[in-house]
């Protein structure tokens, strides 16, 4: 097996490009980490090529010192995967949409509880964190194979929704607006520091909150999972 040693390598440079959100958008590709993520990837037909530092497993061999300038964790891996992205459209009566979430932890994690909980439509705004950030990749588990990625201005997808009958449920720390617990949903999730922007709280058809004591609110993975979780049987 020829062992690729050189920065210079065309492949190497464009695995090395694909840790930019802008090259991952240019060429539909990201990578994947690690065991669990890789089989999920496979699972799914996404993979285009597996690279390695280590000969005992499958891939195309690196040098180790270009296999370290891949790693985006202090946690190191051997094994990454080259994915093409493949979001095959789902129609669900839950849909989670997220109003400017920037943090890759919380967007992750929030894939990965709608992927438990149903809500196999995940829309975002322009300035959430990227779908193909590792961090997002990571925390979801793998979720972001078994949803329905779409990134898109907000306030035209609310508009299009409610022609086709979605409920609007914004996610308030402050406000209730009664809702009727029925499908199809659309559940409005906000920014780690701002919320949810007025003019999305002024398209909504209701709004809820999650009651608390001695915290002012939690964090949106948080909210978000108990919110979803509550509705997940609609």
């Amino acid at each position: 097996m020829k062992l690729i040693t050189s920065k210079q390598n065309n492949s190497f440079k464009l695995w090395k490009n694909l840790k930019v959100k802008k090259y991952r958008d240019i060429h539909d590709m990201f990578l994947v980490y690690g065991k669990h993520l890789i089989e999920k990837a496979k699972e799914k037909h996404a993979i285009v090529d597996v690279i390695t530092s280590n000969d005992q497993l499958e891939g195309i061999l690196i040098d180790q010192a270009l296999m370290n300038e891949l790693q985006q964790t202090e946690t190191s891996f051997d094994q990454i995967a080259i994915c093409k992205k493949v979001n095959p459209m789902i129609q669900s009566n839950k849909i989670l949409m997220l109003d400017d979430v920037q943090d890759p932890d919380n967007v992750g994690a929030l894939i990965r509880s709608a992927a438990a909980f149903g809500f196999l439509h995940v829309i975002v705004s322009l300035k959430s964190a990227d779908f193909y950030n590792e961090k997002v990749i990571r925390a979801s588990k793998g979720a972001i194979f078994d949803v329905y990625l779409e990134r898109r201005p907000l306030v035209e997808a609310i508009h299009q929704l409610k022609h086709h009958g979605y409920q609007i449920i914004c996610a308030d720390a402050h406000n209730k607006k009664t809702s009727n617990k029925t499908s199809p949903i659309v559940l409005v999730l906000g920014n780690e520091g701002h919320g949810i922007s007025q003019e999305i709280k002024e398209l909504s058809d209701a709004s809820i909150q999650i009651p608390t004591q001695n915290v002012e609110s939690l964090n949106v993975s948080v909210a978000g999972g108990i919110l979803m979780y509550e509705w997940r049987a609609l």
